[in-house]
C-alpha cells in the first residue's frame, strides 16, 4: 500500500495518488465520480478507510482508462484534493462517489505502478489571498447566480459565497464552457483578480454581461 497525506496544515511534500481525468476540479467545487477501474476502486476504498483524499488532475495528453499495464498519462503540474463526501455500490465493480475540492497542490513529480495507479510526490499549496468581491464585479454574481439556478442544488456547493471573489471565480470558472486547457489556467491562476478579470472580458466578448 503506498503511503500519502492529507495536504492540510502541512506545507512538506508528500505521496498521494492520483485520480486523472480530462476535468478540472476548483477548490470548494462537486465532481461526482463512476469508479470502475480496479485501481481506483482500490484507491477510493484505501480513502475512505483512511479518511484521507486523493489529487484529482487534468489529462494533457492520454486517456483516462488505462490501455497498458503501467502507462500512465501525461498530467497538468497544478491538481487539487478531492474529499469523499458520499459514496454508493449501485451494482458490483462500480462506485458512485460523491467528492469536493479541497486545496491546491503542485506535482513534483509522479509515477506509475504496475496496476496503473498514478502516485505522485506533491507539495501543497497555499490558498490565494482572500479577497471581497468588488462592485466592478456584481456582475459576474448575479450571472452566477442564475447559473446556481439552472444547474440545481445537487450541482452546485450548498454553502454560497457570492461575495468572495476567489469562490465567485472558481464557480464561474468550473460552470462556463471554457476549454480544459483554459479552465487549468484558471486553476493556476493565485489571484482572484487576475482571474474574474479574465473571466469579465470572455464574458463580454460572448455578449452575456
Amino acid at each position: 500500500m503506498w503511503p500519502f497525506g492529507t495536504g492540510g496544515g502541512t506545507r512538506e511534500a508528500h505521496a498521494l495518488p492520483l485520480f486523472p481525468l480530462k476535468a478540472v476540479l476548483f477548490p470548494g467545487g462537486l465532481l461526482p465520480l463512476k469508479v470502475f477501474e480496479q485501481r481506483y476502486v482500490d484507491m477510493t476504498k484505501a480513502c475512505l478507510k483512511e479518511s484521507k483524499p486523493f489529487g484529482v488532475c487534468l489529462i494533457v495528453q492520454g486517456e483516462e482508462v488505462a490501455t497498458a499495464p503501467g502507462a500512465g498519462p501525461d498530467i497538468a503540474s497544478i491538481g487539487t484534493l478531492a474529499r469523499i463526501t458520499d459514496w454508493d455500490v449501485p451494482q458490483v465493480g462500480i462506485l458512485h462517489v460523491a467528492t469536493v475540492g479541497e486545496s491546491r497542490f503542485q506535482v513534483r513529480k509522479h509515477a506509475t505502478q504496475p496496476n496503473g495507479l498514478v502516485v505522485a510526490d506533491v507539495l501543497p499549496l497555499d490558498a490565494e489571498p482572500a479577497r471581497p468581491l468588488t462592485d466592478e464585479y456584481r456582475p459576474l454574481a448575479r450571472l452566477l447566480e442564475l447559473m446556481a439556478t439552472r444547474v440545481g442544488p445537487r450541482n452546485f456547493p450548498a454553502e454560497r459565497k457570492y461575495g468572495d471573489a476567489s469562490w465567485v471565480g472558481y464557480r464561474l470558472a468550473e460552470l462556463l464552457p471554457l476549454p480544459l486547457s483554459i479552465k487549468q489556467s484558471m486553476l493556476e491562476i493565485n489571484d482572484p483578480e487576475v482571474r474574474l478579470r479574465v473571466l469579465q472580458k470572455f464574458l463580454s466578448q460572448q455578449g452575456l454581461i
